[in-house]
């Protein structure tokens, strides 16, 4: 069997299918997904070429058509999830692990002062709920569910359930059974 490309994880995500090249395009009619579709297709080509400058043009008209501010710069690894398109951003230097869900509203931010300057780093199978912001140098384990309208700007280990704001941690073994589908 052949490897699967990033992008057909991607849509994988979505469907439970494994889709072929015209299938993934078919299924770009739905914002989320032609957004990521112009997302992986502009990371692709370096910045300095005609072609990637050509795609960046491209992703910058459409990243104010859907709401969605993330930069091809952005390391996201494969089968990423939108669950709802509109009012996202994303700094340019975060790191993202595979198989995240990344919900409406959520803002992933840069924290110039204070004890976590810098990124945020978010590991594999994190699902991340409307509205939440994560700011700072911070580091966000595997297998983590951070619920709608959390203000998170500290540290999170594997296997946890983030809540409120102020927000709680709380271990949990299966934080986010049935929340991220269709891994791959």
């Amino acid at each position: 069997m052949s490897e699967k490309t990033t992008l057909q994880k991607d849509f994988y995500r979505e469907s439970g299918k494994w889709l072929s090249k015209f299938e993934i395009f078919k299924k770009c009619f739905n914002p989320n997904l032609h957004f990521i579709y112009l997302f992986r297709t502009t990371q692709k080509h370096p910045k300095n070429t005609v072609l990637g400058k050509f795609w960046r043009l491209v992703l910058r008209h459409y990243q104010i058509k859907y709401g969605f501010q993330i930069y091809p710069e952005t390391q996201i690894g494969e089968g990423l999830y939108l669950g709802h398109w509109g009012l996202l951003a994303i700094n340019p230097k975060v790191i993202i692990g595979k198989n995240c869900n990344i919900a409406q509203g959520v803002s992933i931010a840069q924290a110039n002062r204070g004890k976590f300057i810098g990124t945020p780093i978010i590991g594999d199978e994190v699902w991340i709920g409307p509205n939440a912001v994560i700011v700072g140098g911070i580091t966000i384990g595997n297998n983590v569910l951070i619920a709608p309208n959390v203000y998170l700007a500290e540290d999170v280990p594997d296997n946890s359930l983030v809540i409120g704001n102020p927000c709680r941690i709380f271990n949990i073994h299966n934080a986010t059974e049935g929340y991220i589908n269709n891994k791959v």
